[in-house]
């Protein structure tokens, strides 16, 4: 049995950096839908919060295996505009 390291930084609201023992990645969004970006793979999550029901879905595969596959085909452009989204809201809502 291996040990594990995780921890989370909340940047601010809408926007958290994850460091683990294997890498660091970033979370853009809620408890209702996120986007994680860790090196060349990108994952979408969407979830009912207080259920436990969520589905999640990798929208960019950038391992050598795959060749590159990208699921989604626009999925950089998702990210950005959610990123962008986050940014927007902590401006607008974050600053109480």
């Amino acid at each position: 049995m291996g040990f594990r390291f995780q921890k989370r930084i909340r940047i601010f609201k809408g926007l958290t950096l994850n460091l683990s023992k294997s890498g660091t990645s970033w979370t853009v969004g809620g408890p209702g839908a996120s986007v994680n970006v860790r090196s060349e793979k990108v994952t979408g999550t969407v979830g009912a919060p207080g259920t436990g029901l969520s589905y999640r879905q990798t929208l960019v595969d950038g391992s050598e295996g795959s060749g590159g596959r990208h699921a989604g085909g626009k999925a950089w452009r998702w990210v950005l505009w959610a990123a962008l989204l986050a940014f927007l809201g902590y401006l607008v809502f974050g600053q109480a």
